[in-house]
């Protein structure tokens, strides 16, 4: 593999890391293109733009976006969290391939607009579908490079987390991903159910006390 030419490529991809193009980011996509295995137009938050300078550098001709793959946004986009719905599931924080959400296990989470790629990743693990892309034109996109490094940090991490949890008890791994639950479906199922029956106690709680005595 030309690694020269990945890291070329790979410069000139959007770093949303949002797996449209069919890969698992923006690198393996890069490898992909520089091996022969893929297209340069199957990047849709890199647009049309992105492949005429993925043609310059490779000296082909450019293409049409491979719309299969879906279609650029018309403006800036992030994600936005409902916080009347927020359980505090952590799925969302796992999902995010940038760090860009923030939030402890069972309390609110928050995006940071400013690092968010839009990828659209933490979408659908939600299990109380209370994240949506909104426009975010007011708020400067994530430089490539700056996005590039969150998410090498973060699967730095990861990676680390996954050999130390073959190597040292559970407590210690817990550190390094955040104190995430466990992905198992029945303990995934539990933690959903207490945190909604947490919040729906809470907001039953709050109201009686907004209520008016109906004492004379």
């Amino acid at each position: 593999m030309n690694q020269h030419l990945t890291e070329q490529i790979d410069a000139l991809l959007p770093q949303t890391q949002c797996r449209k193009c069919g890969f698992s980011g923006c690198k393996p996509y890069a490898e992909a293109i520089a091996a022969g295995r893929a297209d340069i137009n199957q990047c849709p938050p890199g647009g049309q733009e992105g492949i005429q300078q993925l043609a310059r550098l490779l000296g082909i001709p450019p293409k049409p976006l491979n719309i299969a793959h879906g279609v650029p946004n018309t403006g800036r986009m992030a994600a936005l969290i409902d916080e009347t719905m927020c359980i505090g599931c952590t799925f969302c924080v796992q999902a995010c391939p940038v760090d860009a959400i923030v939030g402890a296990a069972k309390q609110l989470h928050t995006v940071i607009a400013a690092e968010c790629t839009g990828c659209e990743l933490c979408i659908a693990p939600c299990p109380m579908d209370c994240i949506r892309l909104v426009s975010a034109d007011a708020v400067p996109m994530p430089a490539p490079q700056d996005a590039r490094l969150r998410h090498r940090s973060r699967s730095q991490r990861l990676d680390q987390a996954e050999r130390l949890k073959k190597e040292q008890p559970e407590n210690t791994v817990s550190a390094l991903v955040h104190d995430l639950p466990s992905t198992t479906a029945t303990e995934r199922k539990k933690a959903i159910v207490q945190a909604a029956l947490d919040r729906a106690l809470a907001l039953r709680a709050q109201t009686d006390n907004n209520q008016p005595s109906m004492q004379p």
